[in-house]
C-alpha cells in the first residue's frame, strides 16, 4: 500500500469512493438487478428472495453495530481490509454457489461487507483528512453509494447481452469489482501511528428519553421504507408488462439522482433545519414508493426511482448527523441504536413483501404498507421540536 507520505487527498478520496461502489454497490446491491434473471433461471421464489434480502440486512446490521462499538483503530482498519477482500470474494462465490443455503450465507456475509465500507470506511477516509489538516468532504464520499448502484444496474444491463444466463452475470460482476478493489485497497488510509484505543466516558445524556424513542421509531420506518425499494424496485418494473426490460434503467436512476443528494439535503437542513429537512425527506419519499402502487407507467415507475434515490441516503446522513450531534461525547452508542432500529426494520420488510407477492402475484401491497409506515414515521418526526 502507498505509504503515508505517498497518499494525497485525492487518493483518499477516490479510495474511499471506490471501497463503497465496492461493499455497498456491488458484494450488496448487485443482487437487486440480477434479482429477476435470478429468479427465472433458478426458480426462486418471492418469498425466498425477500428471506435473501432480510439475511442481507442482517448481515449489515451484525456489521453496524460491530463497526459502532470497536474503539481500536488497528481493529477497525483490519476489519474494513478483511471487509473489501471478502466483498470481491462473496461476489464471485454467488456465480459458482447455486444453492440456497449457500445463498444465504453469501448474502449474510456481503451485508457485513457493506456495513466495514459504509462505517468503517468513512471514519478511517475523514480521519485521515482531519489528521493531515485537510477538510473533510462527506458529500463527495458518499457519492460513492450512488455510484456504486449506477455500475450495479448498467453493468448488470450490459452483461444481460453477453451473458445469458445468472452465473455469468456475477462472475463478470465480480470481474468489475476487482477493479474497484485495487484502488480501494491501495489508498486505504493507514493506522494513525500513534493508535491507542481511548475509553469513552458516559456522559449525561443530551437528550430526553421522548426525543431518543421518537427518532428511533421514525427511522424504523425510515429503514422499512429504504430496503423495500431497495430491494425489489427492478422486480416491481420488471412485472408490469409494459415496462420489461426497463428495470435496470429504473435502478440506474436511483443511483444517479442519489449521488447529488447529500450535498442538496445538506443545504436543505442549513436553511430550514435538520428535523424539517427530514420531514420533506419522507414526504418525497413516500410519495415515490406511492406513484408505482397508483399507476403502471413507465414515468411512474421512473419518478418513483428518482424519488427514491434522491431521498434515502438523505434521510440516513441528515439522522447520523443529527443524533450524532446531539450526542458529542459517545456518537457511536447513540448511533448504534439507531442502527438497530434501521436495521430490524430491513429485517422484516422484505420477507412481509416477498410473501405478499407470492400470494397476490404483485407489489402493490407491500407498496401500500411501506407508504403507510413512512407516513407514521413523518407524522412522529413532526412531534419533535422544529428548531434542530
Amino acid at each position: 500500500m502507498t505509504s503515508t507520505h505517498q497518499l494525497r487527498p485525492w487518493q483518499v478520496t477516490v479510495g474511499g469512493i471506490c471501497g463503497l461502489v465496492l461493499t455497498i454497490g456491488l458484494a450488496r446491491f448487485a443482487y437487486t438487478p440480477l434479482l429477476p434473471s435470478l429468479q427465472a433461471q433458478t426458480g426462486l421464489t418471492d418469498a425466498a428472495a425477500g428471506t435473501l434480502a432480510s439475511i442481507n440486512y442482517a448481515g449489515y446490521m451484525s456489521g453496524a453495530l460491530a463497526a459502532a462499538w470497536i474503539e481500536n483503530p488497528r481493529w477497525r482498519h483490519w476489519l474494513y481490509s478483511t471487509g473489501l477482500w471478502m466483498a470481491l470474494l462473496c461476489t464471485a462465490a454467488m456465480a459458482i454457489a447455486p444453492y440456497m443455503p449457500a445463498w444465504l450465507v453469501l448474502r449474510y456475509i456481503a451485508g457485513l461487507c457493506g456495513a466495514t465500507g459504509m462505517l468503517l470506511g468513512s471514519g478511517l477516509v475523514l480521519g485521515w483528512l482531519m489528521r493531515h489538516g485537510h477538510r473533510p468532504e462527506l458529500g463527495l464520499h458518499f457519492i460513492g453509494i450512488g455510484l456504486g448502484i449506477v455500475f450495479s444496474a448498467v453493468g448488470s444491463w450490459a452483461l444481460s447481452f453477453y451473458w445469458s444466463d445468472w452465473q455469468g452475470q456475477w462472475l463478470s460482476l465480480s470481474v468489475l469489482a476487482l477493479l474497484f478493489f485495487i484502488p480501494a485497497w491501495r489508498w486505504r488510509p493507514p493506522v494513525p501511528a500513534q493508535a491507542v484505543a481511548l475509553a469513552a466516558e458516559d456522559s449525561p445524556a443530551a437528550v430526553s428519553k421522548r426525543w431518543a424513542w421518537t427518532m428511533l421509531a421514525s427511522y424504523f420506518a425510515a429503514g422499512w421504507g429504504f430496503v423495500i425499494s431497495a430491494t425489489f424496485t427492478v422486480a416491481i418494473v420488471e412485472r408490469e408488462p409494459a415496462l420489461a426490460g426497463q428495470g435496470a434503467l429504473a435502478w440506474a436512476l436511483v443511483g444517479l439522482s442519489a449521488m447529488p443528494a447529500v450535498f442538496i439535503w445538506d443545504r436543505v437542513a442549513r436553511r430550514w433545519g435538520d428535523i424539517r429537512a427530514l420531514l420533506m425527506a419522507f414526504g418525497l419519499q413516500t410519495l415515490a414508493v406511492v406513484l408505482p402502487a397508483v399507476s403502471g407507467s413507465l414515468t411512474a415507475a421512473l419518478l418513483g426511482a428518482v424519488g427514491y434515490g434522491a431521498t434515502f441516503i438523505g434521510i440516513v446522513s441528515l439522522t447520523l448527523a443529527l443524533v450524532g450531534r446531539r450526542s458529542p461525547h459517545n456518537p457511536g452508542k447513540a448511533m448504534a441504536r439507531l442502527t438497530l432500529s434501521y436495521g430490524t426494520a430491513q429485517i422484516i420488510a422484505p420477507v412481509i413483501a416477498g410473501v405478499m407477492a407470492q400470494s397476490s402475484g404483485n407489489f402493490k401491497g407491500a407498496m401500500w404498507i411501506t407508504a403507510g409506515v413512512m407516513a407514521l414515521g413523518m407524522a412522529l418526526l413532526a412531534t419533535l421540536p422544529q428548531e434542530s
